[in-house]
């Protein structure tokens, strides 16, 4: 929906020169069929206006509410309502406008109402849906060669950072066996790392993963980079019972967490805080992170590129069916992000 929204205002000028052209081309063909000018101009005014909004309605609520979400049946009973009742309604308000009861009778010659309006609605709306189903395969498909293209980078710049993981996972266990024992703080960070590490580099193979592995990366992340920091900042991770049992990209959170931890505030006589909250209402999944700030001198811009990679992932992988907030105050800096997993 907020697609389709933005689609329609960023081309609403173009829109509005294309019904005005067909204004013009239809007054001009059809003024001497009326007595007065004035009336012909607003027949015509009525009939495009008519025209213009059912192909609106059909592509902007009946294509995506129903048509893509595969309720046949019930766009095409809207559709044939939709020209129906369209067709009586026109044909009341000319047959009123023109003072010609025979135009909204529908009782006497039956057959030519619906060959003069019912079928040039039913073939000119139709002509309207499919240059909207054009458009949109061609972006359906550009869309899938950008994200064929981002997958394909991203994969080659792993291999070309990738070591040999044997070695690593090797040399994690030696150096775990190093630690003392009695130092289980240090051994359970590394067995942490050792997870995270597993994950991206075994876990990752498929296009989504389950969110109960995602949440468990992201609670070892923020347990290792509350290592760091001592008793002036707090970090806190809630989630609720129904945030599970659905798949999500891998690795689209992290980054909004990295951010968080990379600009909290050090205040010595204030709370440091990072907060991480994640809900599931029926079908969105609701993803809401804050932090503390301090306005330091920077060149940066607020949020960088982290911020910017998780924006366009989001338009490459749930166009349309995500919604990302970002609030910046002199004291908090807040990401509230909502997924339309249907």
């Amino acid at each position: 929906m907020m697609h389709n929204a933005s689609f329609f205002l960023k081309y609403r000028l173009h829109h509005l020169f294309f019904w005005m052209l067909v204004f013009g081309i239809w007054y001009f063909f059809r003024v001497d069929d009326y007595a007065r000018a004035s009336t012909a101009f607003r027949v015509t005014a009525l009939k495009v206006v008519d025209l213009a909004l059912m192909i609106y309605i059909v592509n902007y609520l009946f294509i995506p509410f129903l048509l893509y979400k595969k309720r046949y049946v019930w766009f095409v009973m809207a559709f044939i309502t939709l020209i129906l009742f369209s067709s009586m309604a026109k044909m009341y308000i000319i047959g009123k406008m023109t003072h010609n009861p025979l135009l909204y009778n529908w009782g006497i010659d039956l057959k030519r109402r619906i060959y003069d309006n019912v079928l040039p609605h039913f073939f000119l709306v139709t002509a309207g849906a499919a240059v909207k189903l054009m458009m949109d395969y061609g972006r359906l498909q550009k869309r899938m060669a950008e994200v064929a293209k981002e997958k394909a980078e991203a994969e080659l710049n792993f291999l070309k950072s990738q070591i040999n993981p044997h070695f690593v996972f090797n040399t994690l266990n030696a150096i775990y066996f190093l630690i003392q024992k009695e130092n289980a703080e240090a051994r359970n960070a590394l067995h942490r790392f050792s997870d995270m590490l597993r994950y991206q580099l075994y876990e990752m193979g498929g296009q989504k993963v389950p969110v109960e592995k995602e949440i468990a990366y992201l609670r070892d992340y923020m347990d290792l980079q509350q290592l760091r920091k001592d008793d002036r900042y707090t970090v806190r991770f809630y989630y609720t019972e129904q945030v599970k049992e659905f798949s999500i990209e891998p690795l689209l959170l992290v980054p909004l967490v990295e951010n968080a931890f990379k600009h909290i505030s050090h205040h010595q006589d204030q709370p440091n805080e990072v907060e991480v909250r994640m809900d599931r209402q029926k079908s969105q999944f609701i993803f809401d992170i804050r932090n503390s700030r301090e306005v330091l001198p920077t060149t940066e811009k607020p949020g960088g590129i982290g911020l910017q990679n998780v924006r366009r992932r989001l338009e490459l992988l749930y166009p349309g069916k995500h919604q990302l907030l970002i609030q910046a105050s002199t004291n908090e800096f807040h990401v509230n992000l909502k997924i339309d997993l249907s």
